[in-house]
């Protein structure tokens, strides 16, 4: 018996030894990696890239650097950090939001949003003919389903009503049920649908009106504020519902989206983009 102790504890000492060097060795290239796929989903629910196509790392930089830009907005305030974008990067949102000191306790919902960060990173799509003018507003998203929280973004044309997009490229939902937020037939559902009010007169921000419905939707001109609901997964869509109402509203990006509203669609504040600083 001490033989097979003594033997099982020296294999997994070694064993250990090659998973940290590992870990450790490997960290600045699984931060690299995680900054790449952030930067492919934001491509992607910016319509910037085809859903499904993986363009290179070479292709990803040019265009994330070219389009976007980056701000990591004190959601208090409504402003732009400008120190903390220039390194948005490397902003660990989570991160931010596990530490009580940078978070603070979320305001009961349904969307099982436990603490919301005091700052969050929002990503601007610039207009190429004007690098000072916004066409589209990607913010981040999370909320419980039935067996996970997901995780997306969602981006809104420049009048910040208008969904243009909705993607969530983290969650552990049924295949085949509430796993179906990853199809992209659904996801083409989302385009011209609307965050708010009607499109010549929007709600506050304060009163979302999108929401995904148990059953069959219109098309965004008939039923622009509902989605159709996934089949068997009553839970997960309603999960979709509350935590687009949580992040759009008075406790998330609503007052944001409002002054970017009164704004005209400029960049406010200082912003970073990868190459850039734009005032």
């Amino acid at each position: 018996v001490k033989y097979i102790m003594g033997f099982c504890t020296v294999v997994c000492l070694i064993c250990s030894v090659f998973v940290c060097t590992f870990a450790v060795g490997l960290k600045d290239k699984q931060d690299a990696n995680k900054a790449l796929e952030r930067q492919r989903q934001v491509l992607s629910v910016a319509g910037l890239v085809e859903a499904g196509v993986k363009p290179s790392r070479e292709e990803t930089a040019k265009l994330f650097s070219a389009n976007i830009v980056s701000q990591v907005v004190t959601l208090s305030s409504v402003e732009a950090d400008a120190e903390a974008s220039k390194a948005a990067d490397s902003f660990d949102q989570q991160k931010v939001k596990k530490d009580p000191d940078t978070s603070k306790e979320a305001p009961k919902n349904w969307a099982g949003v436990a603490r919301v960060p005091n700052q969050a990173l929002v990503f601007l799509v610039v207009d190429p003919a004007d690098k000072d003018r916004v066409s589209r507003y990607i913010l981040p998203i999370e909320g419980k389903g039935l067996w996970s929280t997901l995780y997306g973004y969602i981006a809104l044309e420049s009048d910040t009503n208008r969904i243009a997009g909705l993607t969530f490229y983290q969650h552990g939902e049924t295949p085949g049920l509430g796993g179906e937020v990853d199809n992209p037939k659904w996801k083409r559902k989302w385009p011209n649908r609307l965050a708010y009010g009607s499109a010549d007169k929007p709600a506050t921000w304060k009163e979302p009106k999108i929401k995904v419905k148990k059953g069959i939707a219109g098309s965004p001109e008939e039923d622009p504020h509902q989605v159709d609901g996934l089949s068997g997964a009553t839970i997960t869509s309603n999960g979709v519902t509350y935590l687009l109402s949580f992040w759009l509203g008075e406790s998330g990006f609503g007052p944001y989206l409002q002054k970017q509203r009164a704004a005209g669609g400029r960049i406010q504040s200082a912003a970073y983009a990868p190459g850039r600083v734009t005032q």
